[in-house]
């Protein structure tokens, strides 16, 4: 089968743009990384032991993995019990309506990184969908900055530990229902999550609007462009690359945020299981809070790196250095 020449030179030419040091460089990145964590684990002695190693915490990670395995067997089995007890009150009774009852098992690592996700992307949606609109009508009207602004400025930088109690006092006093769609401990994450990391985006977002150029303003004048084609037309293709950037710091702060709200609160999520494995201390202990630092940072990398490429996909100007 032949293949057309064309085809070959386009792989030859990809082949020869994709540089060796994009992959050299963060490979000896990351094995310096691992050797200088070596050296050092092995000097730092703790009163659980000597600080793990990166083998420690592979072992570790290996654990972590079968006690996964180990607590979903249970739970199918749990869930069988159940079925064949019913199928058994069934045949006595044909008119017996059985109730499978939920599984209460212990959560695992790998549970909680769910339920930490779910809680951050959850906050972080509710906070772009403030962010987003009230920064583009803050970008477009001076009066409207002019009023918010203070407002914005004494509320950003007020810490997570801060609005935490606040949060949980609100939420335990107005949600009250005897079959609750939500935990109280998942509201109270989500907004402490929403209230700190809310501030990049609005801001970014009005930086991006205000700084739109005037001859894409002229531009819509001339054609008498009505406020909402305006706003979607011109507004905020030019405000992307700017609106991308809080949305981007807003995540991570997201990430941050919600680690240290769960430790605080002992709401359910990573950091819940960080905590929880300080206060055991056991031989282990050490390994496993290593492994849930390892974790926590590749996930926020990974939200990071998610972003980046919704902005490639959304942004209009594909030739613009992302990184």
């Amino acid at each position: 089968m032949n293949i057309p020449n064309l085809s070959i030179a386009s792989l030859k030419e990809k082949i020869e743009n994709f540089s060796i040091k994009s992959l050299l460089f963060p490979l000896f990145g990351i094995l310096a990384f691992v050797l200088l964590w070596q050296v050092g684990a092995s000097r730092v002695h703790t009163s659980l032991g000597e600080f793990p190693g990166p083998a420690v915490v592979y072992e570790q990670w290996g654990g972590l993995v079968a006690e996964h395995s180990n607590e979903r067997l249970k739970e199918e089995k749990f869930y069988e019990r159940q079925e064949k007890r019913i199928e058994a009150r069934q045949a006595k009774d044909p008119s017996y309506v059985g109730k499978l009852r939920a599984y209460t098992g212990k959560p695992t690592f790998f549970d909680q990184i769910f339920t930490s996700l779910y809680t951050v992307l959850a906050g972080f949606g509710l906070a772009s969908l403030i962010a987003i609109p009230l920064g583009i009508l803050i970008g477009l009207n001076s009066s409207v900055y002019s009023a918010l602004n203070p407002v914005i400025q004494i509320f950003k930088p007020v810490s997570p530990l801060a609005w935490l109690p606040l949060v949980t006092m609100v939420v335990s006093a107005s949600y009250v229902s005897d079959d609750p769609m939500f935990s109280k401990s998942f509201l109270t994450s989500m907004f402490t999550v929403t209230l700190c990391c809310m501030w990049p985006t609005l801001i970014n977002t009005a930086v991006g609007v205000a700084a739109v150029e005037k001859d894409l303003l002229n531009v819509s004048k001339v054609l008498r462009l009505g406020w909402v084609t305006h706003v979607m037309k011109i507004v905020i293709p030019s405000a992307i690359p700017l609106m991308f950037t809080g949305l981007r710091l807003s995540l991570g702060i997201a990430w941050m945020v919600l680690i240290a709200a769960e430790m605080l609160a002992q709401n359910p999520g990573l950091g819940k299981f960080v905590w929880d494995e300080f206060q055991n201390g056991s031989s282990n202990s050490l390994g496993r809070i290593m492994v849930a630092v390892l974790m926590i940072g590749f996930i926020g990398f990974l939200l990071d790196r998610a972003m980046l490429t919704v902005q490639r996909f959304v942004s209009w100007d594909k030739t613009q250095v992302l990184r």
